[in-house]
């Protein structure tokens, strides 16, 4: 898998954006990529022939791109990493979730296998990350849960908040702030029509959340 191309940090970098992207999506589009990674769309482009070449993707000109299996092995390798070492640096180091995701996408690359087998053993071998997004163990398996967005959520319903689907600093500090966490109740008390703000109690206390922000708040029924 690996002889023909060396599994650099944008290698890892790249794939890891890729199985980021096609959650949503089958195939991700170069564009979409490119702006992911902020880098050219020609600069994309031979990155994606070259891994194509190599068995990680699978490349179509103007159709995109989709992780391989060997592929996505290593973007799981990738993610395990980023995720064990955002819960330590909260559980141990205690750091803000809004200051985790940057510092992970530094040290992610940086650290050897044994030190992150070692935060995953320290840290009980959990199964998500201080987001609520789930942690691949060791063979790559991911614990799967059925979560809707808030955005979604029908008026009337009890929830518990599971996942905040957002690496952006600044979003994800708005969300906290409005008293959205993991495992706090939620009741969706009123919505206003056209993706208008939604109305909700948050563990007792009324709360209210734009729809496009409530997107990225996953919760699972009570």
């Amino acid at each position: 898998m690996t002889d023909r191309i060396q599994t650099s940090e944008s290698v890892e970098n790249f794939l890891k954006a890729i199985y980021a992207l096609q959650q949503d999506n089958d195939r991700v589009s170069t564009n979409t990529l490119s702006e992911h990674l902020n880098i050219t769309a020609p600069s994309v482009t031979d990155m994606a022939k070259r891994l194509n070449d190599a068995g990680l993707v699978d490349y179509l000109k103007h159709h995109g791109v989709i992780l391989t299996p060997d592929g996505e092995k290593i973007a799981l390798h990738v993610v395990r990493r980023h995720r064990l070492i955002e819960l330590f640096l909260v559980n141990e180091l205690g750091y803000a979730l809004p200051e985790v995701h940057q510092e992970a996408e530094a040290l992610e690359h940086a650290v050897s296998n044994r030190f992150i087998e070692a935060i995953a053993h320290k840290l009980g071998d959990p199964d998500f990350d201080p987001h609520g997004d789930p942690i691949p163990n060791a063979e790559g398996i991911i614990t799967e849960r059925d979560l809707v967005p808030l955005s979604e959520a029908p008026v009337g319903g009890s929830f518990v908040v599971r996942r905040l689907n957002a690496s952006n600093a600044d979003m994800l500090l708005h969300i906290l702030e409005r008293g959205f966490k993991l495992d706090a109740q939620i009741t969706v008390l009123s919505r206003d029509p056209f993706h208008g703000p939604i109305s909700v109690a948050v563990d007792g206390k009324q709360a209210i959340i734009g729809s496009q922000v409530a997107h990225f708040i996953l919760v699972e029924p009570v």
